[in-house]
């Protein structure tokens, strides 16, 4: 009797954890997952609602100012200016991307002479360091010696100010970003080209179907699980995107050539008001968190 009741109960402990054997095995991740994402967005939440700058950095000893970082970013007319800059550059940016690398993915979804040397050439702008990249851009958009303008007023007599005009180099960010871009929706529209099965194509053509039917009603439809995070990640990224615009923009000197992101980092970074940049900060991603929300229920909807 004695002996059955411990095999009982050691066969449930058994059974007790092997239920719980995964999490042991997650733990590592969780516990990463925590120090690098959970902690620091929580600190960032609780140092927005306090007045921390350069004078009372070293102390630690932080004043609580409740609402006020926000009531300063939601009162500030530059907020709402650099707000409407950063939704165009984003709508931009990722509407290029989308269209752009859909278009190439179909295109080496083909039979295509040398089309593995293609495939890496247009591949090339996202294998290359962001802030390579736009150093190198800088460089041809320079006014007296940039290739952009050599070849433009060779063919059109123009030299246009790209960089020391804030319009002009929020214009040659534009470009920049949208070269950049590219390639990583180019290559996720392909892995999903890839996966859509030859036979719907076929029976499309038996129906009659035109091509732009065949890819309005096959191929669109089938790659919207594939494109829907694409583009949610695009506009996470692309919306946060401070390399670009800091190095072309040479620190974004001009209001009126920075975006969200930079304001952030000049507010923390050049005027030491770290409560402010963190309640922007906060803001921001609550902005990218309602868009990311309400686009994925649209999609799921449409479905």
């Amino acid at each position: 009797m004695g002996s059955n009741k411990i095999k009982k109960k050691s066969g449930s402990f058994n059974m007790a954890q092997g239920r719980y054997t995964h999490l042991w095995f997650l733990m590592p991740a969780i516990i990463i997952m925590l120090l690098v994402v959970v902690y620091p967005l929580v600190y960032e939440i609780i140092v927005s609602f306090k007045n921390v700058n350069l004078l009372n950095l070293k102390s630690g000893r932080y004043p609580f100012v409740g609402l006020d970082n926000y009531k300063s970013i939601f009162t500030d007319g530059i907020f709402y200016r650099t707000l409407g800059r950063t939704v165009i550059w984003t709508f931009i940016n990722v509407t290029f991307h989308v269209v752009f690398g859909l278009f190439l993915a179909v295109l080496l979804n083909r039979k295509l002479p040398f089309k593995g040397i293609i495939r890496v050439i247009l591949i090339l702008p996202w294998a290359i360091p962001q802030y390579i990249a736009a150093i190198t851009w800088k460089g041809l958009f320079n006014f007296d010696y940039g290739t952009v303008n050599i070849v433009l007023n060779k063919l059109f007599g123009l030299q246009i100010p790209w960089l020391s005009d804030a319009s002009w180099s929020f214009a040659a960010c534009i470009i920049t970003n949208i070269w950049l871009g590219i390639p990583f929706m180019m290559m996720i529209s392909l892995g999903g080209l890839q996966s859509i099965p030859r036979e719907l194509y076929e029976a499309a053509e038996v129906d009659g179907a035109s091509h732009w039917q065949q890819f309005k009603n096959v191929t669109l439809p089938l790659l919207k699980p594939v494109l829907t995070p694409a583009i949610v990640l695009g506009t996470v990224w692309t919306f946060n995107m401070i390399n670009v615009i800091y190095i072309i923009t040479s620190g974004a000197a001009s209001e009126e050539a920075q975006i969200l992101v930079t304001m952030v980092y000049k507010k923390a970074f050049e005027y030491f008001r770290y409560g402010y940049s963190a309640a922007l900060s906060v803001v921001i991603f609550l902005i990218l968190l309602a868009f990311s929300s309400a686009f994925i229920k649209a999609q799921k909807l449409e479905n």
